[in-house]
């Protein structure tokens, strides 16, 4: 059930928006400022590159026909662009900082965008933790909860598979055709088969790489009213999601775990600190 205000772009609109987000140095932030200064996409687009040689430095705008093509392709995969504008785009999303004008979607028309819950944790979880994070997915799918994961090995897959009847959202680092790891392929196919969702923000084709995933996990908890992290070491992605969660205002929760493994050290500490 997405819920939103604004108006669907029109075709012309929705290409316009994509060649200028694909464009080079234009993030969320500059997108905005732009389409505020500008009107519209496709205006902003035709200003770029003199305000580019004012600025003393080389623009490359992403070709229309190139745009096209990602559209097409998008469609074959069974996808869709959604634009922050538009009423369909998720609901919380609206109130992080630097949301994307643009994401992929594909399936999702029947979950509770509004009722969502992250969980995250350890690629290399324990029995303990994964048992734990299926009791957790489990319990809060069955309470009306859409669990929203990032489809790593371990504790994301975990509760991804837990709340497949009841409903769940996955965050791809990568394109829509680029899901990462290979073992997942299977999962992302029955998640879609069960009525849930894949989203990212990066272009089809788009190989992950290690600072995509930090860009990845602002979406988990961006998407989310709050956080469960079942098992984290000092150093890891999950205390990443943990801290921009806390940054979006969001709820953070942690499991507590044994003091001997390295793999409950970060959640311990998000307790110890008082913010787990």
């Amino acid at each position: 059930m997405l819920s939103g205000g604004g108006q669907a772009l029109t075709a012309a609109e929705r290409v316009a928006w994509l060649r200028l987000i694909r464009s080079d140095n234009v993030g969320p932030v500059t997108f905005r400022q732009l389409l505020s200064r500008f009107g519209s996409a496709a205006a902003a687009i035709e200003a770029l590159p003199e305000l580019s040689r004012k600025a003393g430095r080389g623009v490359t705008v992403t070709p229309q026909a190139k745009a096209e093509d990602e559209i097409a392709g998008l469609e074959r995969y069974g996808a869709r662009l959604v634009a922050q504008s538009e009423p369909d785009y998720p609901p919380h999303l609206h109130h992080i900082p630097a949301a994307p004008p643009l994401i992929t979607m594909a399936g999702g028309e029947r979950l509770d965008w509004q009722r969502t819950v992250g969980i995250v944790g350890a690629r290399n979880a324990s029995t303990a933790g994964v048992k734990m994070t299926r009791l957790l997915a489990t319990d809060l799918g069955e309470r009306g909860y859409t669990v929203v994961s990032g489809l790593a090995r371990g504790i994301d897959t975990a509760a991804h598979r837990a709340s497949l009847s009841t409903g769940t959202i996955a965050v791809l680092a990568g394109g829509f055709d680029k899901i990462y790891p290979d073992e997942n392929i299977p999962l992302a196919h029955d998640i879609l088969d069960n009525g849930g969702a894949l989203l990212t923000e990066m272009p089809l084709g788009w190989e992950p790489r290690a600072r995509d995933f930090p860009r990845r996990n602002r979406l988990v908890s961006g998407l989310s009213l709050g956080i469960v992290v079942v098992e984290a070491a000092k150093r890891s992605g999950s205390l990443i999601t943990a801290r921009l969660a806390l940054e979006q205002n969001r709820d953070v929760f942690a499991v507590p775990g044994s003091p001997l493994d390295p793999r409950a050290e970060g959640g311990n500490a998000l307790i110890q600190q008082g913010r787990g």
